[in-house]
């Protein structure tokens, strides 16, 4: 494909969300802040694909088939369970509460609406 411009490559290297993405261009770090999505960016002439997947630290297993618009590369990260505590008082419900119903109800989670209602009456 052939683009009118840096920016309209970027835009369509980010349709496509690679899994390795090489800049040989003349400021490879200018047009990487333009990429939202792709596994691993290889910035200069002298910067392989096999650089980053042998030696430069990132790892090998990289996000593939587009995946990349949502996921990262392979970490130690993966291999952690996170868990968030929530926690509130009846004064931050009571303020934010309208709102949980409302998101709950269009999308279609009448219960989650209620458990919020229930509480509050």
């Amino acid at each position: 494909m052939v683009c009118d411009s840096l920016t309209q490559a970027a835009r369509l290297s980010d349709c496509f969300a690679p899994e390795h993405l090489e800049l040989l261009v003349e400021d490879p770090e200018r047009l990487a802040e333009q990429i939202q999505h792709a596994g691993a960016i290889f910035m200069g002439p002298y910067t392989p694909e096999a650089v980053g997947d042998y030696l430069a630290g990132p790892n090998h297993t990289l996000p593939t088939s587009g995946t990349a618009r949502f996921a990262g590369a392979l970490s130690v990260e993966t291999f952690l369970r996170h868990t968030s505590l929530i926690r509130f008082n009846r004064e931050a419900l009571e303020a934010t509460g309208a709102a949980v119903i409302s998101l709950a109800e269009s999308e279609g989670l009448h219960s989650h609406a209620e458990s919020v209602r229930r509480r509050l009456t």
